[in-house]
């Protein structure tokens, strides 16, 4: 089955890292598509604005330069991915102008394309001069709930993925969008793990929270809530094509944060990706902002997977 991945490109190192990760997860993976996608501003400081009341007016000379630099950083990554395991066929580009805010025009783009993943890399700072200033990762963080979310930091190389589990349908879920990543991966590991805080985690979740996703029958046979979800989360594996030597259990720890215990978890098993199933935008996660949030602000040569 066809996986659609959508890449922020901006010419920038931390671009760069973003393909590496890919070229190292699933070249010769015949179905992986890659869109690289790059966001120009159109914004009010030149011409542009008139855009916007006539969409027909020719491009300035400052937008059209903006592309032209834009499209030259897409071609060297399109080039790249094809030098290293990946069809023409299996990568596409894009360049949009736009005079919103970057997160804002690359949520729009995710959700308009219907993409299985956003891949961003974290604290770029383009050639181009526009792109990836320090708060768009936070702001797509805050936005993009609708597409699994992959944040990366730095460079990641391994093929030993961490799922945190949890007793709730966002755990869960997370578990199925890996399962189907990485189902054609045979060099694949997946550790679940689940960690706790001392002070301030939740219950898990009502099993009735469970059935609309999941089927009464198959609650009632597999849903482990008093064992935080560890079997619920392999058979969700397995049903969605890993094989069951590819996964490993890891005792559940608690510890002062959540976070932090992921990180030191997923260095100790060389993990190189974190995946997290996470709460909603709507609900309250304190003044220091819940487990994915701190996790992803903490990660370092890391990729963190925001599911939900």
């Amino acid at each position: 089955m066809e996986k659609k991945i959508l890449v922020a490109i901006d010419g920038s190192i931390y671009s760069s890292n973003s393909l590496d990760y890919l070229i190292h997860l699933f070249k010769n993976n015949p179905d992986m598509v890659i869109e690289l996608f790059t966001v120009v501003s159109a914004g009010s400081t030149d011409q542009n604005w008139k855009l916007d009341v006539d969409p027909l007016r020719a491009d300035t000379p400052a937008l059209e330069l903006r592309k032209i630099k834009a499209n030259r950083y897409l071609q060297d990554a399109r080039e790249r991915l094809i030098q290293n395991g990946f069809t023409s066929d299996q990568v596409l580009s894009t360049v949009v102008s736009s005079a919103a805010p970057f997160a804002t025009a690359i949520h729009h783009q995710a959700n308009q394309g219907m993409f299985d993943s956003l891949l961003l890399g974290r604290r770029g700072m383009g050639k181009v001069g526009e792109m990836f200033m320090g708060s768009v990762s936070a702001d797509l963080i805050n936005q993009c709930h609708e597409v699994p979310l992959w944040i990366l930091d730095g460079k990641a190389t391994s093929s030993c993925f961490l799922l945190a589990v949890h007793g709730t349908p966002e755990s869960l879920h997370a578990a199925d969008h890996l399962a189907f990543i990485t189902k054609d991966m045979p060099a694949a590991t997946i550790f679940l793990y689940h960690s706790s805080a001392a002070f301030g985690s939740g219950s898990p979740a009502p099993a009735e929270q469970f059935h609309d996703q999941w089927n009464q029958a198959w609650c009632d046979r597999y849903l482990d809530l008093d064992n935080n979800l560890y079997i619920a989360h392999t058979q969700v594996l397995i049903e969605n094509g890993i094989r069951p030597e590819q996964i490993i259990r890891l005792a559940p720890h608690m510890g002062l944060d959540i976070g932090t215990d992921l990180m030191r978890q997923a260095r100790r098993n060389n993990c190189g990706t974190i995946i997290i199933g996470r709460r909603g935008r709507d609900v309250d996660k304190g003044l220091f902002g819940g487990t994915s949030d701190r996790t992803t602000r903490n990660a370092q040569d890391m990729a963190i997977w925001l599911v939900g």
